[in-house]
């Protein structure tokens, strides 16, 4: 078998026994700008997920669409083999409280502490004891390693460890499936790197399926399972890491390289230059 074959889509499963969510036939756009179109992918349970690829591709619209934050224009996305676009609003609330969700810079409430950031999904949801509350949050905390951090502010804390509270918020419900929305974006390596183990860690460990939005080529191919790479409202290919890594396809390999110039080209389009400035003139001097 040529590793460098693209690989062939997973089957989607509506049943939901093998995927957690399936995008089927998937179109949605904004105005005359078409996002995603025809897009068709399966989220295998119990695994990582990465969805990559150049900005604008859709990734985050993806995200949207399985939280029902957006709605898909035509085809379906299953969660659990129910289709999240016919969801009337409670069954659209169950469904996201299986669900955690970490936001682009983590999104913290600047007016609560690192503690009570980590207990909001829990007193909105749930009716547990104060008591009870202490422990579940305390024990989210030890998992990302910030135990001894809960009584800090937000304004205390680095960009780093803000990253890891709000991953700790987002596991606060024990959730089945948990979405990464650029997870990497402006740390440092150090924090980087612990963000990108503790994500594969608390997927392995809680049972969890994840799906990670990332331009970060190295991290995001080291922890992830199954990679999907978007690009023009499309699948440009998907696979295992190592199949991407070595893709043949000419935008994949420019965006796994970061190639300045290929099928995503450096200038965007225009007129010719000699439309905008007239013919060279040989000889002439600059002003």
């Amino acid at each position: 078998m040529d590793p460098t074959a693209p690989a062939s889509p997973p089957s989607p499963d509506p049943a939901g026994t093998d995927n957690l969510v399936v995008l089927r036939e998937v179109s949605f756009g904004y105005g005359q700008r078409k996002v995603l179109d025809g897009v068709t992918l399966a989220v295998p349970r119990g695994k990582v997920t990465a969805l990559m690829g150049a900005s604008g591709g859709g990734k985050t619209t993806v995200l949207r669409l399985i939280g029902g934050q957006a709605r898909a224009q035509s085809g379906q996305v299953l969660f659990d083999g129910k289709d999240v676009g016919a969801m009337d609003s409670k069954d659209l609330f169950a469904a996201r409280r299986r669900m955690g969700m970490l936001f682009q810079f983590g999104a913290l409430f600047t007016d609560l502490n690192v503690f009570e950031n980590v207990a909001f999904p829990l007193r909105e949801h749930t009716d547990l004891s104060d008591a009870l509350i202490r422990d579940i949050v305390l024990m989210k905390l030890d998992a990302v390693g910030l135990r001894g951090a809960r009584n800090l502010s937000t304004s205390e804390i680095s960009g780093g460890m803000a990253r890891r509270v709000a991953m700790a918020r987002a596991i606060a419900l024990d959730p089945e499936l948990v979405l990464y929305d650029e997870p990497f974006a402006g740390l440092d390596p150090i924090s980087l790197g612990i963000s990108a183990r503790l994500i594969r860690q608390l997927n392995d460990a809680m049972g969890l399926t994840s799906i990670v939005v990332s331009h970060d080529v190295d991290e995001t191919l080291g922890i992830a399972d199954h990679v999907v790479v978007l690009a023009n409202g499309s699948i440009a290919q998907q696979g295992t890491p190592d199949s991407i890594r070595h893709s043949t396809d000419p935008l994949v390999h420019q965006f796994v390289h970061a190639e300045p110039d290929g099928p995503v080209r450096f200038h965007y389009p225009g007129v010719s230059a000699e439309a905008d400035f007239g013919p060279p003139t040989h000889g002439r001097k600059a002003p």
